[in-house]
């Protein structure tokens, strides 16, 4: 589709977002949102909104693209009156990685228990590893007891302890040799096996180019919401509830 576009994304994805829409002058305006904020899906939702209402306000745009999955559900009941939202068939970001939800559910059925390691996931954010074993005590030991510290040390790796394996995928935009060795330095440290696995970009780049197919992406006509399905759609669009 021809048009034009505000794009707005998550910052574990702002060095791949920003390499695909350099040459794509329909893209009008780019916003980062910070990373993490999938683990609260309340202030998500509402930090997704305030950027909605902000393109909207725009006269010169004409759909918004959310570089976004599924979320911990932070997608479902944004508002928009005049563009319609558009975003892929994805639970979360690693599918944008992947290039399908497809792929992405035949790894995990292949290889249970997998930690994701991206570039940007890296940059943006310690994820498990020796770095964030050591952060997480002197940041405990600052406010509490020596049996305190040992007591929370210890729910941290009860989490940890669902994973075996960590899975180091990237699109070759901005990455660094210096990512796998540390996916691979992490994996030993926690005892986990290491994989490495080539990106497919075509996800990302058709989301952003204006590729819509509906297998693949879901556009939410204004006035519309989007939900969470129990297929594998992912996603769909739906009315909002009459008023009462």
């Amino acid at each position: 589709m021809n048009l034009t576009l505000a794009v707005i994304a998550c910052a574990v994805l702002e060095d791949e977002v920003c390499h695909f829409i350099n040459d794509l002058p329909r893209v009008r305006e780019l916003i980062i949102l910070p990373q993490g904020l999938h683990n609260e899906p309340t202030r998500l939702q509402r930090e997704l909104q305030t950027a909605i209402d902000r393109a909207e306000a725009r006269p010169d745009v004409e759909a918004i693209v959310l570089v976004y999955g599924l979320c911990s559900r932070g997608v479902e009941n944004l508002r928009h009156a005049r563009c319609p939202l558009v975003l892929a068939r994805a639970h979360d970001c690693v599918t944008l990685f992947l290039g399908s939800k497809e792929r992405y559910a035949d790894y995990v059925r292949e290889h249970p228990g997998t930690y994701w390691y991206t570039p940007g996931w890296i940059k943006c954010h310690t994820p498990p590893g020796p770095e964030r074993t050591a952060r997480l005590r002197e940041e405990y030991s600052a406010k509490f007891g020596a049996e305190e510290v040992e007591y929370l040390m210890e729910m941290e790796q009860h989490w940890i302890a669902n994973y075996e394996r960590a899975t180091y995928v990237g699109l070759g935009v901005g990455e660094a040799a210096e990512a796998v060795v540390y996916t691979r330095r992490c994996a030993d440290c926690l005892g986990w096996s290491f994989d490495q696995v080539r990106g497919d970009p075509s996800l990302l780049r058709d989301l952003l180019a204006g590729h819509w197919d509906e297998r693949r992406f879901l556009v939410v006509p204004p006035h519309h919401l989007i939900r969470l399905t129990a297929d594998d759609n992912v996603i769909e669009a739906v009315p909002p509830p009459p008023a009462p």
